[in-house]
C-alpha cells in the first residue's frame, strides 16, 4: 500500500488547484473559486507550485494540463498541480489544511509576498507606480 502515498491518482487525498481557481480577472462562471477581494491577479502554475512547496505540502505539478474552462491556450494559462491534503489514514496532511478552500486561500495569500511579484511588476507595480508618479508630477509642475 506504500505506493498510494505518491500516487495523485488516489482523488480522496490528491486535490487538483487550477490557476483560474484564485485568478480575480475571471468570473466565477469563468472558474474561479474564492472571492475576488481574495483572489490573485493571473497567479502561474509555477507560483502556486513554490508557495505549496515552501508550505511542505507533497505537490504534483502537471504542466500540460488545462482547465476546461480556459479559452486561451497560451503557455502562462497551462498547467494544474496536484496537493495532497490527506494521508492514507484520511487525516489532514496539516492541520491548517483541512480542505480545498483552505488550500486556495492560502495560496492567494501568498503569491503577492513572493520575491518573484515583489521585485516585477505583479505586486510591486502599486509601489513603483507612486514613486514614478510623484516625481513625474513634480517635473510636470516645474
Amino acid at each position: 500500500m506504500a505506493h498510494l502515498t505518491t500516487n495523485p491518482n488516489d482523488k480522496e487525498r490528491f486535490i487538483c488547484i487550477y490557476p483560474v481557481y484564485i485568478n480575480s480577472k475571471k468570473t466565477l462562471a469563468e472558474g474561479r473559486r474564492i472571492p475576488t477581494e481574495k483572489a490573485v491577479e493571473n497567479p502561474s502554475c509555477a507560483e502556486i507550485r513554490d508557495v505549496l512547496t515552501a508550505a511542505g505540502l507533497n505537490i504534483l505539478v502537471e504542466n500540460n494540463k488545462m482547465h476546461p474552462r480556459e479559452w486561451n491556450r497560451d503557455v502562462q494559462f497551462r498547467g494544474r498541480v496536484r496537493v495532497q491534503i490527506k494521508e492514507e489514514d484520511g487525516n489532514p496532511c496539516q492541520e491548517k489544511f483541512s480542505s480545498r478552500k483552505d488550500v486556495m486561500f492560502y495560496v492567494a495569500e501568498m503569491i503577492p509576498k513572493l520575491k518573484t511579484r515583489t521585485q516585477k511588476s505583479g505586486g510591486g507595480d502599486t509601489g513603483a507606480q507612486q514613486g514614478e508618479g510623484g516625481k513625474k508630477g513634480k517635473k510636470k509642475k516645474k
